[in-house]
């Protein structure tokens, strides 16, 4: 076992090396600035656009004095309930004015964008508009209409505040929010990151290396430095991506607040960082078993789709489950290894207690050596069992001239 590890070692240096100083890494570390980039220029154009986007008014097609009542009311009872309460109004038509006008005239006219029209009177007003904006909109406008003709008998009386500092529902839901950003900030490093091991792998089938290797050395120490290195690689990454991501949001508007997890944040972080390194293990163990059954990067693209599909249901099964915790289907996501470290990122948000993540960090090894020790004998089989092929096959030619020429 210790020379396995040393080897491995020896190898993990290796590959470490070679990727860190390659040009290709720059573009690895800058890769997903992009995406961020990308999805803050989405974010500002689709809130520009939809503050910009017309949006839609009720318009008032009543008596003026009634129009102007409607309108007080609303401004006087949006300043307690809300401007996003009520949806804008506007005075479009008065009877007494301009005669019986049809309301469906008044929704014709896309100037005004109107999303229905209010006639009739405070007492029997008549909302015309289609059938769920009538239905949105009639709510309001019967609040308002009440308030305008009697405000004083709708008085809204002041209530004294006595804050706490949370309650157990509370506690519970704003925790949640911190597991289910865990488990997604997990999730997408470990997918991010654990598939370039397949093309390192592929690659060195491609140009014989790996023989090489494998005459050398044990094959367990060729599949573990490799991990290994991936491993070092992406913490590597991960620590680059984290100061610069930190710097920034120091810089844009401070790092957003949280709501404290169960276990407290010193061990919550330790327990991100460390369930992270169990989901990349065994992801990667699993994929480095499918790059020693591929032969080329096109079937390794055809096998790992599957099993990346498979990690995304194991993630929904996972974020399922966090609001079910002790219930069967939150202890068997617990349990199943794929989804074991992001089910244990929600206890750790949600429950205080410690010893459970023991028991799963040390399932979680044992289950990513199993998944490596099926990848080196599922390589043995498909690479090493070419070269045994290969020579019992020179070795029946070899038998079968030398019977040509005795006889001959």
């Amino acid at each position: 076992m210790k020379e396995i590890f040393r080897a491995a070692m020896v190898i993990a240096r290796r590959d470490f090396t070679a990727i860190i100083y390659s040009k290709a890494f720059i573009f690895f570390l800058l890769g997903p600035f992009f995406p961020v980039l990308v999805g803050i220029a989405a974010g500002n154009l689709g809130g520009q656009i939809a503050r910009e986007a017309a949006q839609p008014v009720v318009g008032l097609a009543m008596v003026q004095s009634d129009s102007e009542k409607l309108l007080k009311a609303r401004e006087t009872l949006a300043v307690n309930m809300g401007e996003s309460y009520f949806t804008q109004m506007k005075i479009v038509g008065d009877p007494a004015r301009d005669g019986a006008t049809n309301p469906q005239d008044y929704l014709k006219k896309k100037e005004d964008n109107l999303s229905v029209v209010v006639t009739g009177s405070l007492q029997d007003p008549t909302v015309t508009g289609t059938r769920r904006a009538v239905e949105r909109e009639s709510a309001g406008i019967e609040l308002l209409a009440a308030y305008a003709k009697n405000p004083s008998a709708m008085k809204l009386p002041e209530a004294k505040a006595d804050f706490v500092a949370e309650t157990a529902n509370n506690d519970k839901q704003l925790r949640t929010v911190t597991a289910q950003g865990g488990q997604i900030l997990v999730f997408f490093l470990t997918m991010l990151l654990a598939g370039m091991v397949l093309s390192n792998l592929v690659e060195e089938k491609s140009n014989k290396i790996i023989e090489i290797l494998a005459a050398s050395i044990p094959m367990e120490s060729v599949f573990l430095g490799k991990l290994f290195a991936m491993l070092g690689m992406a913490l590597l990454g991960i620590f680059v991506w984290t100061a610069v991501g930190g710097i920034g949001l120091q810089v844009a508007q401070g790092i957003p607040n949280f709501p404290t997890p169960a276990v407290g944040w010193p061990i919550f972080i330790t327990l991100c960082f460390t369930y992270f390194i169990m989901a990349y293990l065994m992801l990667g163990a699993l994929f480095l078993g499918i790059g020693a059954m591929a032969a080329t990067v096109r079937e390794v693209q055809t096998i790992s789709m599957p099993v990346t599909m498979a990690q995304l249901i194991n993630f929904f099964f996972a974020s399922y489950a966090l609001t079910k915790t002790g219930q069967p289907v939150e202890q068997f996501a617990a349990i199943f290894p794929f989804s074991s470290p992001f089910a244990m990122i929600g206890r750790a948000a949600l429950e205080p207690n410690l010893w459970h993540h023991g028991v799963a960090i040390v399932g979680q090894i044992l289950f990513a050596i199993l998944l490596l020790r099926l990848g080196v004998v599922l390589f043995k089989r498909n690479v090493m069992k070419s070269g045994n092929a290969g020579r019992i096959k020179d070795a029946g030619k070899r038998k079968l001239f030398g019977l040509i020429t005795v006889r001959g």
